[in-house]
């Protein structure tokens, strides 16, 4: 059969491409492209495949020349008579390739985490960072030369007033004194200024969109433009003003993912109050905690919401919450704004909105309605120029006391690294589509729907609604409908999905995507090799980032155009951070190590005390190793110098005397095909001191027998060795998780040890799954 001249060209022109190489992504997206744009001829394709055989012989990987994936690229620019051809095609060379190669380098043998997957050329040529000698170079500079680096940056910001003093000031060594971060010394800004009015001015681009909005139900939408985002913020900012609330004064804002939550946050930074965010799924102890800590002069909230199905009144929580402020320290919230997110849809005999539908109870002296208020204020504003460290939120995180603590973030240096690394870790440009499926109540919403993204002028999507309703597509169904380019998500929601497996993906296109991310806990291999083969169809790098609530933005990521990635592996530190990892003496490790992962030097955005407790700041990351900052995380560096977070300090599994990653151990309990998702814990032990017991969820159809146990625990000896073999294996229908998806692991530890009181449980998103638990346990570890 002959070629035509297109068939002609296109091998050449891959051929000189391929020769010398052994880079296998290059050959499966030379292969993709073939089939998307190209439709060209069996015999073309199959001379391709014959190189792509010659690559998997080099890179000892037969598991990747398969007829399902290499169909999965191919399939659609053949006929079905090409289809069959090229399957005999492919079985042949593949019953070669494993004749030739070791038996230990067959497609069992080799683990998703060996894989390196290089950087889509296709992405390189317009990237911000466009290879890994460019991200070196930077990162030399930004921890070396911090004072240049983000001196440079700052140029691109508006400053009312230049600083005073050095660009980075610091002290991270208690021995020598008080731990402070001064970034930007003596300047003085603002940040709703840089997001919202600079850029109308100077781009003038407030036509276009800062928000697709979509409710908890497909068809409840609306769009938001900058111009519209500034407008409704001043608008909001007066009313703040016009209800005595001043610089420095904290506002509390306990709302759904509504467009009034965006309004309310940079209504306050314009005003230089500070805002203390409290997500929605939260109990009333929980709003007030966080509303007496900070000592809240005023609350924004909504009539109520829908999760799903599950009408919240969030109005009579909030009153509870108030309630309790009043009966436990005397204090009184004087003034509390309602947004009728409900009611104003639901209207009694007279016409007008009815609070009373949603069973609320009516302050006249301080409930306040948004829309009433709104009506009649100013849209223009004037911003308040603040210091450049002047506070800018306290965000609430999880303390090893039980207590949570009010992380406590500043303007200058969170509105540069939130802005920053959201255009490196995303590859950001004019034209993309960007959603983050955060609720803006955790730092990610705050760091990466917010100010990053504005900071930027970026298109974003806003989701107020679940990922599984009212189908198990919605997420796809949403990519399609808003070609969101640059979708950043959670491990847990990964996870979650795979539970359905590929069909619903199918049922939607995907194609606008360019770029994957995941942030909130470690994702083990085979859920990142899912969701890169799945989701983004084998063609989307996958940004794993690294972070904390303490950080502001991201510590560990890679660069889509410059990072070679490991499944797994949140690469390498992005610029300005300079990490170490030490042992228990506090001795800095070198080379392939593993132990406590801590940062040696600030970069701009790190907390910068906990609020009224800067004794608890210094004791909970400084005290211990006095020069560093304690991530509270365990890591391994391994022989290329990638950094894997391999979990929580507390997390840790101590049996017989050896220390063991929870997260290692639930890694290669999910490399069973019958797993869905696990979670691993300790327990009690009359002879190791402590033995592993593990929560199983299992994929639809799947039931937790002895011979699937006794594969699980042959699959942990086989990947980690006898000393990790579980004692316990229980089934689990789910786990216990908050809102943001972390799995609460407390409340894991006293199911395995059948302690049953477990304190608050209502900030899980389905607390009966503790009884199912409890019910289920492994009776023999009682």
């Amino acid at each position: 059969m002959g070629l035509g001249g297109r068939d002609r060209s296109a091998m050449i022109e891959w051929r000189s491409r391929l020769d010398g190489s052994n880079d296998l992504n290059l050959f499966l997206s030379l292969i993709t492209y073939a089939a998307s744009t190209s439709n060209l001829s069996y015999v073309t394709v199959c001379a391709c495949l014959l190189w792509g055989f010659r690559l998997c012989v080099l890179n000892k990987r037969s598991h990747l020349f398969t007829a399902s994936t290499i169909d999965k690229f191919v399939g659609r620019s053949l006929g079905e008579g090409g289809r069959s051809h090229l399957k005999d095609c492919i079985s042949g060379l593949s019953a070669v390739l494993t004749a030739v190669l070791p038996p230990n380098m067959t497609s069992e043998s080799v683990s998703a985490k060996e894989l390196i997957y290089h950087p889509d050329r296709w992405l390189q040529p317009n990237a911000h960072i466009p290879d890994i000698e460019t991200y070196k170079k930077m990162h030399k500079k930004s921890v070396e030369n911090p004072e240049e680096f983000w001196g440079d940056l700052a140029k691109g910001f508006y400053w009312n007033s230049p600083p005073t003093g050095a660009i980075l000031d610091y002290n991270f060594d208690v021995t020598k004194g008080d731990i402070y971060v001064n970034f930007m010394k003596g300047a003085t800004t603002n940040i709703c200024y840089n997001l919202l009015d600079r850029k109308k001015q100077e781009n003038e681009q407030g036509e276009k969109i800062a928000y697709y909005w979509e409710g908890n139900e497909p068809h409840d939408c609306s769009f938001i433009t900058y111009s519209q985002l500034l407008k409704e913020v001043c608008k909001f900012a007066n009313v703040l003003r016009s209800l005595g609330v001043q610089k420095g004064n904290r506002v509390a804002i306990y709302l759904p993912v509504i467009p009034e939550l965006i309004y309310a946050m940079l209504a306050c930074a314009r005003i230089g109050a500070v805002h203390s965010i409290v997500f929605a799924g939260f109990s009333a102890e929980s709003l007030c905690d966080r509303i007496l800590d900070c000592q809240c002069i005023l609350l924004v909230t909504a009539d109520g919401f829908y999760r799903g199905e599950k009408l919240i009144n969030l109005k009579q929580i909030a009153d509870d919450a108030l309630e309790k402020c009043k009966r436990k320290k005397g204090f009184v919230v004087k003034r509390c704004v309602v947004v009728q997110r409900l009611s104003n849809k639901l209207r009694n005999s007279q016409g007008q909105p009815c609070c009373n539908m949603l069973q609320s109870f009516w302050n006249s002296e301080t409930d306040m309605f948004w829309d009433t208020l709104m009506k009649d204020a100013s849209e223009q504003c004037e911003p308040e120029w603040v210091d450049a460290e002047h506070p800018l939120f306290i965000l609430y995180t999880s303390g090893s006391t039980g207590k949570p603590k009010g992380v406590l973030h500043t303007v200058a240096g969170y509105l540069m690294y939130t802005a920053i690394s959201f255009k490196y870790v995303f590859d950001y440009h004019a034209d993309d589509v960007y959603w983050c499926t955060a609720d803006i109540g955790w730092i990610t919403g705050h760091s990466f729907v917010t100010y990053g993204p504005l900071a930027n002028g970026a298109t974003s999507v806003l989701f107020e609604g679940l990922l599984l309703y009212p189908h198990v597509g919605r997420l796809y169904e949403m990519i399609e409908k808003y070609k969101v380019t640059k979708l950043y998500t959670a491990p847990t929601v990964i996870r979650m999905l795979m539970k359905f497996g590929a069909e619903p993906v199918r049922k939607f296109n995907l194609e606008s995507l360019k770029i994957l991310g995941c942030a909130g806990e470690p994702i083990n291999p085979e859920a990142w090799t899912w969701y890169h083969d799945v989701i983004g169809n084998g063609r989307c790098p996958i940004m794993d980032t690294f972070w904390q609530t303490e950080t502001g933005g991201p510590m560990m990521t890679p660069l889509p155009a410059a990072t070679p990635l490991k499944p797994g592996s949140a690469t390498f530190p992005f610029f300005g951070v300079l990490p170490a990892i030490l042992n228990e003496h506090g001795k800095e490790l070198q080379g392939e190590a593993e132990g406590y992962l801590v940062f040696k030097q600030p970069w701009p955005s790190i907390l910068r005390t906990v609020y009224e407790d800067n004794e608890r700041f210094e004791t909970t990351y400084f005290k211990q190793f006095p020069g560093f900052y304690l991530t509270g995380d365990s890591c391994r560096r391994d022989v290329d110098g990638y950094y894997w977070i391999t979990g929580r300090i507390d997390d840790m599994l101590n049996v017989s005397g050896h220390l063991l990653s929870s997260a290692e151990v639930e890694s290669a309990l999910s490399e069973h095909s019958a797993v869905a998702e696990v979670a691993v814990v300790s327990h009690p032990h009359p002879v190791k001191g402590e033995c592993i017991y593990c929560f199983v969820t299992l994929k639809d159809g799947k039931e937790l027998t002895q011979s699937i146990s006794d594969e699980l625990k042959n699959k942990v000896r086989q990947k980690i060795g006898p000393i990790a073999t579980p004692d316990y294996i229980q089934n689990a229908p789910g786990l216990p998780k908050t809102r943001s998806g972390k799995i609460m692991r407390r409340i894991l530890r006293q199911i395995a040890c059948n302690e049953k009181e477990l304190g608050d449980i209502s900030t899980l998103i389905d607390p009966t799954v503790v009884d199912v638990l409890f019910s289920q346990r492994c009776q023999a570890a009682a």
